[in-house]
């Protein structure tokens, strides 16, 4: 069973700017899908670098930053876990409740945008209590099984396929309210169909077990305190990063083909794992790397509120029952919409911390976390 070391967990500056880096680069991948509306109608504003665009976007974004946010959610909970371990006290049923009020705040961005991804972390959240408990080798056994995506995995060396019918019926129907219905339409199919969507969204995109995989790994890292600068950790941060982007050159090279399935997450996994140790260890070797990432830091503090908030703004600036942006632009400018848009989030960051310690939703969720 483990238990704490009791040592402080002061604030980690460098996972606030991973956060930052996470929510900016969810909104700009979710601005390139124009808010999940992909249309066969003809775009009104193209540009000739819109592919090359989306293909750059989709090797820097797509599956990685939700999974940085994942590994940042479970660095979160060994954090609030171990304080009040060194108290003496549990935190397993407050956390339960937490992910309680975390799928509530699901609820209500899932009414604007359909591929809300918090009511899947709040149930992916509850899995790390009885993990939280097991001792470090084996919870790194778990890491392990769960890295090399043991579903798809099966199904290649079984021939198993799974049926992805019901996750593309709902989808069209989805998109074709976001483009045609009202708002209340939509929020009521979002309301009915969005967990079941998101959920099969990760059962076919190969998300199922390796954003738990995330989760536990940044349980781990707390429990490591790989992000302080302590000991030799840079040192493990400079090999993570060699490793990873070495994995990742080689398997530029190859056509995947039929290990499509397997060997697409673990390439988007090493990606992850690339950016998020390139960033801990610029952050650390080098001062004029912090003084630009420390304004993330701001943006990342308030990543609940500005996630929200973008399912509210991006889904009006593109949805048919807003400004139709979906058939208006093309992904380039899409991509300018998305960077403007954290802009003013950054900007309201920076204005919001002036006078209060924490952001509008994670003040609120922290006050009925300890009700």
């Amino acid at each position: 069973m483990y238990v704490s070391r009791c040592l402080p967990n002061t604030r980690i500056d460098v996972a606030d700017a991973l956060r930052g880096i996470a929510v900016a680069g969810i909104i700009l991948y979710h601005s390139v899908e124009h808010f999940d509306i992909f249309t066969k109608e003809p775009i009104v504003h193209t540009l000739p670098c819109d592919q090359m665009v989306g293909s750059v976007m989709a090797w820097l974004l797509s599956g990685k930053m939700y999974g940085i946010f994942a590994m940042l959610f479970g660095l979160s909970f060994f954090i609030m876990n171990d304080n009040q371990q060194q108290k003496g006290q549990s935190f397993s049923g407050r956390f339960a409740w937490r992910m309680c009020l975390l799928f509530a705040f699901g609820l209500i961005n899932v009414a604007f945008y359909d591929g809300d991804i918090l009511m899947l972390y709040a149930v992916y959240g509850l899995l790390l209590i009885p993990v939280s408990y097991l001792p470090s080798r084996v919870v790194w056994c778990i890491i392990g099984l769960l890295a090399i995506q043991p579903v798809e995995l099966y199904c290649l060396l079984t021939g198993t396929t799974i049926d992805h019918t019901r996750l593309f019926d709902i989808y069209h129907k989805t998109i074709s309210l976001h483009e045609n219905g009202t708002f209340m339409e939509n929020a009521i199919n979002n309301l009915q169909y969005g967990f079941e969507l998101n959920l099969r969204f990760n059962i076919f995109s190969g998300r199922l077990t390796q954003l738990l995989c995330l989760f536990i790994l940044g349980m781990q890292l707390g429990r490591q305190r790989l992000f302080y600068d302590e000991g030799q950790h840079r040192r493990i941060w400079h090999w993570v990063c060699g490793i990873s982007t070495t994995i990742v050159i080689v398997l530029s090279l190859f056509d995947f083909g039929e290990l499509r399935l397997w060997l697409t997450p673990i390439y988007n996994l090493c990606i992850l794992m690339m950016t998020v140790s390139a960033v801990v260890s610029a952050w650390y070797a080098f001062k004029s790397v912090r003084s630009v990432l420390r304004h993330l830091c701001f943006y990342g503090r308030m990543s609940l509120t500005n996630y929200l908030l973008q399912s509210v703004i991006g889904s009006f600036i593109f949805c048919g029952y807003g400004l139709s942006c979906y058939r208006l632009v093309g992904i380039t400018y899409a991509v300018l919409i998305g960077l403007g848009m954290v802009i003013c989030q950054y900007l309201f960051c920076r204005y919001w911390f002036k006078n209060h310690q924490r952001g509008p939703l994670e003040g609120l969720w922290r006050k009925l976390t300890w009700l």
